[in-house]
């Protein structure tokens, strides 16, 4: 495995794509780091540990992660990735129920590239909206009990240069990604939203190895918990991998087929079903659902409804219960959407395709539907371990949130994700030109 780093480098295309990647994740890194103009980074620094401490305030540490810390900076990067990764879901929940975009999805490269544009329309729109609610927030802090003004010249001309600035640094990001993708190493937005994510390594590190500090002379950990730590972490990345890259193999035989003088079909394959067919959407779509009940009902102003937004702030028992039931019927719901047993039973048809023991058509999409409804339960289960894992560990076991995040939840499975789809990109480089790839899978014909 670790003869395949170096000869990464010896392929020059490889090399190219790899230091092109390299380059474009430094300019990224700049775009977290270049403040927007008109604001007061000392008072900036304290408003946001101020909010980090507040009842909730984790899931400021959360956005703050995922913006690789720009969002604490209040850097041109603020918004980071997220508004594309927004925009692109909900595209593509609209293409499962809107038939103008199915029909655009079905038209190859055109209908590619168009919902492509509407994606980047979408996306503007709403680092508009995000924005400007960014930019009204910086400026009025007291409502977050901080009496120190962060922007030093409030008004309208901050917001609007706020609001052009922040959005240019996203759609900065988009097409730093859409590069890396077309000519560096992996898929380029999750390889943008995974960096940000590792950029606050070395703080969880720093705040980890403080858990072990004694205070007073007494330290409240000790070396069992580092080890009991350690472990858990090992368990828990080794479970990712293992359920991401775990499929149900459903064997597919094709009928022989004589077009002239030449056979065509014959042969067994098989038609791989991901157990965690979701991935991480199901995660996504619950925290985004779950942000804004408290805010509404905090803005009403009532005894009781302000106390149910208290139930639901972030951490909290309620919270974990419906957080991790939203878990479950999003990743159902996904699958509902996004797997077309019925198409899929269609096309095997139409090419000659059968399951062995399974009447072709609607018996054999009956058939998928049901095979992924039982795998589907297994990746919903495991899904809703690993995101409700790092709340607990920060609630029960007083484990900083920047520590406990990478035992689990959205962190661990898009990092676990990118990295298994860059190691495999390298590795066909490697294998086409004869060198072995991360897992030696013995000699390979042709080589001396």
């Amino acid at each position: 495995m670790l003869s395949a780093f170096p000869n990464s480098l010896k392929i020059p295309e490889l090399r190219q794509r790899i230091l092109f990647t390299f380059g474009l994740i430094f300019i990224c890194r700049l775009v977290a780091a270049i403040p927007t103009p008109g604001v007061d980074a000392v008072a900036l620094q304290r408003f946001i540990a101020q909010l980090q401490q507040m009842p909730g305030g984790s899931f400021m540490g959360l956005y703050n992660m995922f913006s690789g810390g720009a969002l604490e900076n209040f850097a041109v990067g603020a918004l980071g990735i997220m508004p594309y990764i927004s925009a692109s879901i909900i595209i593509q929940l609209m293409t499962a129920v809107v038939p103008a975009l199915e029909r655009l999805a079905r038209e190859g490269d055109t209908g590619r590239q168009k919902i492509t544009q509407y994606t980047r329309y979408l996306c503007l729109f709403l680092c508009l909206i995000q924005g400007y609610a960014l930019a009204t927030v910086m400026e009025n802090p007291q409502q977050f009990g901080l009496h120190q003004p962060i922007v030093i010249t409030p008004g309208m001309g901050f917001r609007i240069v706020a609001v052009i600035t922040m959005t240019t640094g996203t759609m900065l990001l988009m097409w730093l990604g859409e590069q890396i993708t077309e000519r560096g190493v992996g898929n380029g937005i999750s390889l943008i939203i995974t960096v940000s994510i590792i950029s606050s390594l070395p703080g969880a590190i720093q705040a980890g190895v403080n858990m072990f500090r004694p205070i007073d002379g007494v330290a409240q950990y000790n070396i069992f918990h580092a080890i009991s730590m350690l472990v858990m972490l090992f368990l828990v990345i080794a479970g990712t991998v293992a359920v991401t890259q775990a499929q149900r193999k459903i064997p597919v035989q094709y009928a022989k087929r004589v077009v002239g003088r030449k056979v065509y079909g014959g042969q067994s394959t098989y038609m791989p079903l991901r157990v965690n067919y979701s991935g991480v959407m199901p995660i996504i779509f619950a925290q985004a659902i779950l942000m804004f009940p408290k805010q509404i009902l905090d803005l009403t102003g009532v005894p009781f409804l302000m106390r149910m937004g208290a139930a639901l702030d972030f951490g909290t028992t309620t919270y974990n219960i419906i957080y991790a039931l939203m878990i479950l019927f999003f990743s159902y719901f996904w699958v509902a959407t996004q797997f077309k047993p019925i198409q899929i039973a269609d096309d095997l048809k139409k090419y000659g395709g059968y399951v062995p023991g399974i009447r072709p058509g609607r018996t054999t999409a009956e058939f998928l539907d049901r095979t992924m409804t039982r795998i589907t339960l297994a990746g919903a289960v495991f899904l809703t371990v690993i995101a409700v894992l790092p709340m607990l560990l920060h609630q029960q076991f007083g484990i900083p949130f920047i520590v406990a995040s990478f035992f689990g939840g959205t962190s661990i499975l898009i990092i676990v994700g990118v990295m298994l789809d860059m190691m495999r990109q390298i590795e066909s480089h490697l294998l086409t030109r004869h060198y072995d790839g991360f897992l030696k899978k013995g000699r390979l014909r042709g080589r001396r």
